[in-house]
């Protein structure tokens, strides 16, 4: 019921992400949900953004353990680009789903949300780090990367089309090129 939610929020949204839709999508019974998610629908999309969440920070490390950042972001920026493609455009990020929304209801998403972004940003900022990059610039990196892939594939959804998501890939992969390349020069010992 966990991933069908998550594959529902990445369609559809958080409002159109019901227990109902949910029970069809999964084939799952009904009482499972009162006995697995006694929070209701709430807790249901809290853990589908959890699962996703760690699914995307599962990747995003494995990508920073690459002996090249540059390379990881570029990774980064191609498996979005492979997942819109693949839908023809209908997915979208699940939590981004849940963060647009106002959750009156249940605030914690909007929380759970913004963990799962700092989360992401955390890990890129600490591959830059690891490559000599201050952590402050780090974590600014991390979080413009994650802006920046996550508005590309809102536009690619709207524009029915990888071309923002291509451009926002070439623009940061040539920003980190020329930050680590001048934050090289800056180190004591190294030649230009």
């Amino acid at each position: 019921m966990i991933v069908s939610a998550a594959a529902l929020l990445r369609e559809h949204g958080a409002s159109a992400t019901s227990i109902d839709r949910v029970l069809a999508h999964s084939g799952a019974p009904r009482g499972s949900v009162y006995y697995h998610f006694p929070g209701g629908r709430a807790q249901l999309i809290d853990e589908a953004v959890a699962l996703a969440g760690d699914f995307v920070a599962g990747l995003i490390d494995a990508a920073t353990q690459a002996d090249d950042p540059v390379r990881a972001v570029d990774a980064f920026f191609a498996l979005w680009r492979d997942r819109l493609v693949e839908s023809g455009f209908r997915a979208g990020c699940p939590i981004v789903a849940v963060a647009v929304e106002t959750n009156d209801d249940a605030p914690q998403l909007a929380r759970s949300a913004a963990a799962v972004f700092a989360r992401w940003q955390e890990a890129l900022a600490a591959l830059f780090v690891r490559h000599g990059l201050t952590e402050e610039r780090g974590r600014r990196l991390g979080a413009f990367i994650v802006a920046a892939v996550e508005g590309a594939v809102i536009m690619c959804r709207a524009e029915q089309s990888t071309a923002p998501i291509e451009a926002a890939a070439a623009e940061i992969h040539d920003l980190l090129v020329q930050s680590l390349r001048q934050n090289a020069r800056s180190e004591p010992g190294t030649r230009p």
